[in-house]
C-alpha cells in the first residue's frame, strides 16, 4: 500500500495540482511533499511566468535553497537549468545572495563565465567563489590520473638502449630477448637492454592548448582551464594556454589558477581559427617536441583555406596537432564536418573527447602514437578526410 501511495505521490508531483482529482482522493500530500509541490509549481506551474518566482533575487534564493533541501543534487541541477531557460534568471545571477544559494556545477560555471564582464563588482567575489568550488573539485578528480599519464609517457619516450643498471626496464628487456632463452640454463641472455633515461629537469615537451571562446564551447573552456593548470604543474612540460574568438588572449601567465583563466575569457563573438593558429605557430620552438591541441567546433569565421594551409604547415614541421571538437561530458557536439574532414586529410585527427580519457590522449600524443588508432581503441569516432579536398 505504501509503495502504491509513493508511486501516486510522485505522479501527483510531476503532473501538478490539477492532476490531484484524477489520481484519486487518497493521496493527501505530507507537509514536505506540499513544499516540494510549491517549489515545482513555481517553476513549472501555470503561475510560473506570472510571477511564481518573480524578479526578486531574495525570493529566487529562497526557492533555490528549498529545492536543495527537497531534491537530490542531480535533480537540483536540472531544476536550476530549467529556471535559467524558462524564467530568464541570468540577470539575477548577478546578485550575491542568489549565487550563494545555487548548487555549484559545471553548467552554472559556464553560465557565469558567459555573463563574464557584466557581473557587477558586488557579486564578483561570490561568483569567483562559486567557480573556484567547481574547478577545485574538477582538479582534484582529474589531477592524479593526468600527472601519472603524462609523466609515464615522458619516461617511456625517454627510453634508452644503454641504460644504467638501476634504470633497466626488466619486463620489456625480457620480452625483447625471449628468443635468446637458454633452456639448459633456464635463463634469458639479455643481448639488448631496454630502460629509462634518467630524469632531468629540462623541459621535454611543449603543450599548447588553443581554445575557442565561442558560446557553444563553454564547457570545453572550463575543462581546458583545469587541465591547463594540471599540465602546468608537471615540471618537464611547458604549457601554453591561448583563448580566441576574432581576437587572441594569451592566458599562460594565469594558467596555474583556472579561476583567473575563466574570468579572463569572454564567451561569444566571432571565430578566427586561422589567426589563432598563426599565433600558436609563433610559439613553436621545437616542433618535434610540441603538441598543439586546437579545441574548437571548427566553425571558421576567417579564411578557411588559410586555416587549413597553416595547419598543414604545423604538421609538416614535425609538430603533433589534434583538433578536439569538444572537451566535455555533453556528448556529440555540433561542428563543421567539412573542416573536420579536411583537417583529418592533412594529418590532424578531429574528434570529441571526454575529460576522463583526455589524460590518456595526452600520453599518446607525447609518445607520438597514432592518434587515429588511439581513438579507435577508445571507441571514439574520428572525422575522415581526403587530401584532395584540402587547398594546396
Amino acid at each position: 500500500m505504501t509503495e502504491e501511495r509513493d508511486r501516486l505521490t510522485r505522479w501527483r508531483l510531476i503532473l501538478g495540482r490539477d492532476a490531484a482529482e484524477g489520481l484519486g482522493a487518497g493521496i493527501a500530500l505530507t507537509a514536505d511533499d506540499e513544499r516540494r509541490d510549491q517549489a515545482l509549481g513555481a517553476l513549472y506551474g501555470d503561475g510560473a511566468r506570472r510571477g511564481g518566482l518573480n524578479a526578486s533575487a531574495p525570493r529566487v534564493a529562497r526557492w533555490l535553497g528549498d529545492i536543495r533541501g527537497y531534491f537530490p543534487s542531480s535533480v537540483v541541477r536540472v531544476l536550476q537549468a530549467d529556471a535559467m531557460d524558462r524564467l530568464g534568471l541570468h540577470q539575477l545571477l548577478m546578485e550575491p545572495e542568489l549565487m550563494e544559494a545555487v548548487q555549484p556545477d559545471i553548467g552554472l560555471v559556464s553560465t557565469l563565465i558567459g555573463l563574464g564582464r557584466v557581473i557587477p563588482e558586488r557579486s564578483r567575489a561570490t561568483a569567483r567563489a562559486v567557480v573556484r568550488k567547481v574547478t577545485d573539485e574538477l582538479e582534484e578528480r582529474l589531477r592524479a590520473e593526468t600527472v601519472q599519464a603524462v609523466t609515464g609517457a615522458l619516461n617511456r619516450a625517454a627510453r634508452t638502449r644503454r641504460p644504467r643498471h638501476a634504470d633497466i626496464d626488466w619486463r620489456r628487456t625480457i620480452a625483447a630477448n625471449l628468443k635468446h632463452y637458454l633452456p639448459e640454463h633456464r635463463t634469458v641472455v639479455p643481448e639488448r637492454l631496454i630502460g629509462f633515461a634518467r630524469r632531468s629537469t629540462r623541459v621535454e615537451r611543449h603543450v599548447i592548448l588553443c581554445i575557442d571562446q565561442s558560446g557553444s564551447m563553454a564547457e570545453s573552456v572550463v575543462y581546458s582551464s583545469v587541465f591547463g593548470a594540471v599540465l602546468a604543474s608537471v615540471r618537464s612540460v611547458a604549457t601554453s594556454l591561448v583563448a580566441f574568438d576574432t581576437e587572441i588572449v594569451d592566458l599562460t601567465d594565469e594558467i596555474e589558477d583556472p579561476v583567473d583563466v575563466l574570468f579572463g575569457v569572454q564567451l561569444g563573438g566571432g571565430t578566427d581559427i586561422n589567426r589563432a593558429l598563426a599565433y600558436c605557430q609563433g610559439l613553436i620552438r621545437q616542433p618535434a617536441d610540441t603538441v598543439l591541441v586546437l579545441i574548437s567546433d571548427l566553425y571558421e569565421g576567417g579564411i578557411a583555406e588559410e586555416m587549413l594551409r597553416r595547419s598543414r604547415e604545423i604538421v609538416d614541421s614535425g609538430a603533433t596537432m589534434i583538433a578536439l571538437l569538444a572537451l566535455s561530458d555533453s556528448g556529440a557536439p555540433s561542428y563543421d564536418a567539412t573542416h573536420a574532414a579536411a583537417l583529418a586529410g592533412i594529418g590532424v585527427p578531429a574528434f570529441a573527447c571526454t575529460p576522463d580519457v583526455f589524460p590518456d590522449l595526452m600520453a599518446a600524443a607525447i609518445e607520438k602514437r597514432d592518434i587515429g588508432a588511439w581513438a579507435a581503441s577508445h571507441d571514439i569516432v574520428t572525422s575522415h578526410g581526403d587530401d584532395d579536398e584540402v587547398p594546396s
